[in-house]
């Protein structure tokens, strides 16, 4: 089947867009359609399709968010989920100038926001189903793969995609489900390169089309930048504020081995502080690491220490627990049958980077970005929304030709 690029019916766009938002290129998804449907179209053409799909998701997305916030937009799904949980975490692309030609200029690193929006089902309990911490987290070269994982998600995008912390480390063998663990029921999700103001109301608006609010049991689930809490407080107030425990545990990681002498000395003094964690007591992991600041002095103002300078490490565990201190009751949480890490939402960033980030993608600042983020979340969301995206559109033919985003 030979294609002119003037005109493609539905079916065939929905999976000419599918693929380009599920495979590492649009040269993969060329090479995919050319040998599983005999359809012959080029890398460069189904970026341009892809472009103008991911433009019209976007446009919806922000007409859905105004409409939210004109208190408009009624929800898709009738009945709440029994818990609502809405995480929030960020990845990182890279862009460039667009409009200049083939070749990448101007290159810059941007984050990408993105919230992954779970309905769950789980028990309340009368005591904490879970009051030591599993196993995953006393095994000692997991914890290490998991700290430098969640220390490398934060790298430069020209470099080789990080995999996602929670999905790269894999559970000890025979560790089955953890008591009281939530069950995740169904997932969909939003990105953008907008800043938290702009992000939030993204998000909240999806929580609206899936009734979130109305949910009996809701939570809000970030590590501590700033930025998710912000969007916390003014878009879901009424959610439970949890700060995700795998950032916990890497910043008291990280304090020991910059600390202490020898590694079991280390380990010991780790794991004592993520039990203290685990078990509600972040406030006295927090007086031990004040007194462990005063004996090593505290950073000189306005010295710019080492990143490995244990002063500067200890300052970073201090800061960090102080300000989410108030989101770390982890007892409360289990027993309320809340999740008490952000693992979906690493997971989820892990498979958009698989898509948007790499050596050799720079995607064009603005609406190329925003497009091809909106085509791999249509395809990661479980609600089969791209489907129905395509279903509501009958006959449209796609004919212009834009700026190709690169990939």
């Amino acid at each position: 089947m030979r294609l002119d690029g003037h005109s493609y019916s539905p079916a065939l766009l929905e999976r000419i867009v599918t693929l380009a938002g599920r495979l590492k290129s649009f040269e993969q998804a060329a090479i995919a359609l050319g040998v599983a449907a005999d359809v012959d179209i080029s890398g460069r053409q189904i970026n341009r399709l892809t472009q103008e799909v991911g433009a019209d998701l976007a446009r919806r997305r922000d007409e859905q968010a105004a409409r939210y916030r004109r208190r408009e937009l009624p929800a898709r799904v009738a009945e709440a989920p029994p818990v609502a949980v809405v995480e929030v975490d960020g990845g990182r692309l890279g862009t460039r100038q667009p409009g200049v030609g083939p070749g990448v200029y101007a290159s810059q690193p941007k984050e990408d926001k993105i919230a992954c929006l779970i309905s769950m089902a789980s028990d309340r309990h009368a005591a904490d189903p879970q009051p030591e911490p599993p196993a995953s987290f006393r095994d000692a070269p997991r914890v290490a793969r998991l700290v430098r994982q969640l220390q490398g998600q934060a790298a430069a995008p020209a470099e080789e995609p990080v995999a996602d912390a929670a999905a790269a480390v894999p559970e000890p063998a025979g560790e089955g489900a953890r008591p009281g663990k939530p069950e995740p029921l169904l997932r969909t999700c939003v990105a953008s390169l907008e800043d938290s103001r702009g992000f939030g109301p993204l998000v909240a608006a999806e929580a609206q089309v899936r009734n979130f609010f109305t949910a009996e049991r809701q939570a809000y689930v970030a590590d501590g930048q700033h930025y998710n809490w912000r969007i916390q407080e003014t878009w879901f107030p009424h959610a439970v504020p949890i700060a995700d425990f795998l950032h916990v545990l890497g910043y008291l990681y990280t304090a020991a081995w910059a600390t202490e002498a020898e590694d079991g000395a280390r380990w010991a003094q780790f794991e004592a502080w993520m039990t203290a964690c685990w078990q509600g007591r972040a406030g006295g992991v927090r007086s031990e690491l004040l007194a462990l600041q005063e004996r090593l002095g505290r950073p000189p103002p306005g010295e710019e220490l080492a990143a490995a300078d244990p002063r500067a490490v200890v300052a970073e565990a201090v800061s960090y627990l102080g300000n989410n201190q108030s989101r770390m009751d982890y007892p409360r949480y289990r027993r309320e049958g809340l999740p008490v890490t952000s693992s979906l939402v690493e997971s989820l960033v892990g498979e958009f980077n698989g898509r948007v980030k790499g050596r050799d993608k720079y995607w064009n600042r603005g609406p190329g970005t925003e497009a091809i983020l909106q085509v791999r979340a249509a395809v990661l969301s479980e609600d089969n929304r791209l489907a129905r995206y395509f279903a509501e559109r009958p006959g449209r033919l796609y004919r212009r030709h834009q700026q190709p985003m690169s990939n």
